[in-house]
């Protein structure tokens, strides 16, 4: 991946991988702010789909009784 490349970041294997990229989502968050025009927003979106893509994959879903 890319973003493994440049950033350091990539598809998380492990936890401390995952916090690390919370962890700079965070902080895009922070930087980027309502901004649609900061140039770090295409990062921020591309964290974010790794977060959820860890998420959705490593933690279980709470179902309703």
């Amino acid at each position: 991946m890319v973003y493994d490349t440049f950033f350091g970041i990539g598809n998380p294997h492990t936890e401390e991988e995952y916090d690390r990229i919370v962890e700079l989502l965070d902080s895009l968050t922070d930087e980027v702010g309502e901004d649609e025009n900061h140039p770090l927003v295409s990062f921020m979106e591309i964290s974010g789909i790794l977060v959820e893509k860890c998420e959705d994959e490593n933690i279980p879903e709470i179902t309703e009784r």
